[in-house]
C-alpha cells in the first residue's frame, strides 16, 4: 500500500505541473495577441483621426494652426526681389521701374478709343457727375508714345491716385477741386492753374506740343494728349523725383490649367449701360477681355482689344454731392466689400484703407493678402455689390 500511494503522489504532482505549464503557455501566448491587436488599433488610430472626438481646446489649436498654414502658404508664393510694383514683372530692358505717372483718361463716347490705356499697369474708373465715367491709368513698366485724351480732375480721382504716390496729371478741376488736391501733397502736372488763388496750384505744361498737344481731328475737351517721355521730361523740369511709388497690389505666378476656374463673365455697372464695363475670360492667354458699352474697348493706334490679367470690382459709398454741377462723392478711405478675379476665379473680400496717403489693403474673406496675377490690373468702384455682376 505504501509503494502504491508513492506512485499515485507522483502522477498527481506531474499532471499538477502539466497543468501549471499549460496555464503559464496560454497566458504568454494570449499576451503576445492582445499586445499584436494593440499595435494594430493604435496604427488604426493615427491613421484615421476622428475630429469629433477631439478636445475643444485641441480643435482651436488645429484652426489655429490650419490658418498659420494657410498665411505661411500664400506668403510663400508671392514674388518678390527685382519686380515692378505696379506689374510684378521683372525688370528689365522692357520692363520699366518708372515713378508711377498717374493719368486722368477721358471715357466720354466722343473720346473712344482711347490711347495708350494697353500699356498702363492700373486701370482704375469711377462714376463722374452725369453717370459718365474717367479712368486713371498708371503707367510705370511700359513708355508709352500716346496717352489720352486726357481729363480733368475730381476729389476722388485724385484720392484714389495719391495712394500709388504719383507724379498726378490732370487738365485742371473745378474750382473748389485745386485746393482739396493741393492738400494731397502730390507732385503734379496739369496745363491749367488756380485762378481763384485758393491754392498754389499753377499750370505748370503747356498744351504747345513740348509737354502735351492737341489732336486736331477730335474737338475739345476730348482731344488732348501726351507721351511717357514728355511728361517726364516735365516733371524733371518741374524738380520732381523720376523715383519712388508705392503699390497696392501683391503678385504671384498664373495658376496651372487645372486650377483655372470657370468664372467667364463680369460686368460692372456704373450707371447707364453706355458705360457698363464688361469682361470675358480667355482660358488661353488667362486675361479678361474688356468691352465698354457693349463694344470692345479698343486701343486707338494697335487697334486691339484691351485685355487684363486681373479684374477687381469695390464697393463703397457713392452719392451725388447736391451741387450746380452735380459732382459726385466718393468714399475712398475706410473698407468695403471687394470681388478680385482672376484665373477664371473669383474671391470675395475686403478692400481697406485709413488715409488718402495709404495704399489700400486687398484682403480675402480670412483676412490674408489677395495675390494677383503678373501683368496689368482693372479696378472699378461701385455703389453696390448689385452692380457687380458675375
Amino acid at each position: 500500500m505504501c509503494g502504491g500511494t508513492v506512485k499515485l503522489s507522483l502522477k498527481k504532482a506531474n499532471i499538477t505541473r502539466i497543468i501549471i505549464i499549460g496555464f503559464i503557455t496560454l497566458s504568454l501566448i494570449l499576451s503576445f495577441a492582445l499586445a499584436g491587436c494593440g499595435k494594430k488599433v493604435s496604427a488604426t488610430t493615427e491613421s484615421k483621426i476622428d475630429v469629433g472626438n477631439q478636445s475643444t481646446t485641441a480643435v482651436s489649436t488645429e484652426s489655429s494652426g490650419s490658418a498659420e498654414t494657410t498665411k505661411k502658404a500664400i506668403s510663400e508664393l508671392q514674388i518678390a526681389g527685382n519686380i515692378n510694383l505696379f506689374s510684378g514683372l521683372e525688370i528689365s530692358d522692357t520692363v520699366k521701374n518708372a515713378r508711377p505717372l498717374a493719368v486722368m483718361i477721358n471715357n466720354a463716347p466722343e473720346a473712344r478709343p482711347q490711347s495708350g490705356l494697353n500699356k498702363a499697369d492700373v486701370v482704375m474708373e469711377v462714376v463722374d457727375e452725369g453717370g459718365i465715367t474717367r479712368m486713371i491709368g498708371i503707367f510705370s513698366s511700359n513708355a508709352v508714345e500716346i496717352i489720352g485724351p486726357v481729363r480733368s480732375a475730381r476729389q476722388y480721382y485724385a484720392e484714389l491716385a495719391r495712394m500709388f504716390d504719383p507724379i498726378y496729371v490732370f487738365w485742371g478741376t473745378y474750382p473748389e477741386g485745386y485746393k482739396l488736391i493741393q492738400n494731397m501733397d502730390m507732385d503734379l502736372l496739369t496745363p491749367l492753374g488756380d485762378t481763384t488763388g485758393a491754392s498754389s496750384i499753377t499750370a505748370n505744361i503747356s498744351d504747345g506740343g513740348k509737354d502735351a498737344w492737341r489732336d486736331n481731328t477730335r474737338v475739345a475737351p476730348h482731344n488732348a494728349y501726351s507721351s511717357t517721355a514728355k511728361l517726364y521730361a516735365a516733371a524733371e523740369n518741374n524738380g520732381y523725383s523720376l523715383e519712388g511709388g508705392q503699390s497696392p497690389l501683391n503678385f504671384k505666378l498664373d495658376a496651372s490649367d487645372d486650377k483655372k476656374g470657370t468664372t467667364a463673365d463680369i460686368k460692372i455697372d456704373f450707371s447707364v449701360e453706355t458705360f457698363a464695363s464688361d469682361f470675358k475670360y480667355d482660358k488661353g492667354s488667362n486675361k479678361y477681355l474688356k468691352s465698354t458699352g457693349g463694344s470692345p474697348t479698343m486701343d486707338r493706334e494697335s487697334s486691339a482689344q484691351l485685355s487684363f490679367n486681373n479684374v477687381v470690382g469695390l464697393v463703397t459709398d457713392i452719392a451725388n454731392s447736391g451741387d450746380s454741377a452735380g459732382h459726385m462723392v466718393v468714399r475712398t478711405t475706410g473698407t468695403g466689400k471687394a470681388f478680385f478675379f482672376f484665373d477664371g476665379n473669383v474671391i470675395e473680400g475686403t478692400w481697406e484703407r485709413m488715409s488718402v496717403t495709404e495704399p489700400m489693403k486687398f484682403k480675402d474673406s480670412e483676412g490674408n493678402n489677395v495675390l494677383f496675377n503678373r501683368g496689368s490690373t482693372y479696378i472699378g468702384m461701385v455703389q453696390g455689390t448689385d452692380r457687380i455682376i458675375y
